[in-house]
């Protein structure tokens, strides 16, 4: 996320989700998004979801080069 440019907070971790909703347009709040449609939250979780995928990826490419 941090090469996306999104501030990433090991202490609050959910702040990236906010920042891509609000980047979306999409009106996300604490607690309960059940209001949300499935194409709305697939738009935040897709994003942030593939490029932790990406990270984990290269992470563990580092690890095996030692």
């Amino acid at each position: 996320m941090k090469a996306n440019g999104y501030i990433v907070d090991n202490n609050n971790p959910d702040y990236v989700k906010y920042e891509v909703a609000k980047e979306q347009g999409i009106a996300l709040k604490k607690g309960n998004n059940e209001d949300l449609t499935s194409r709305q939250a697939g738009k935040v979780g897709g994003s942030i979801g593939g490029s932790m995928v990406k990270e984990m990826i290269n992470i563990a490419k580092e690890q095996m080069k030692k």
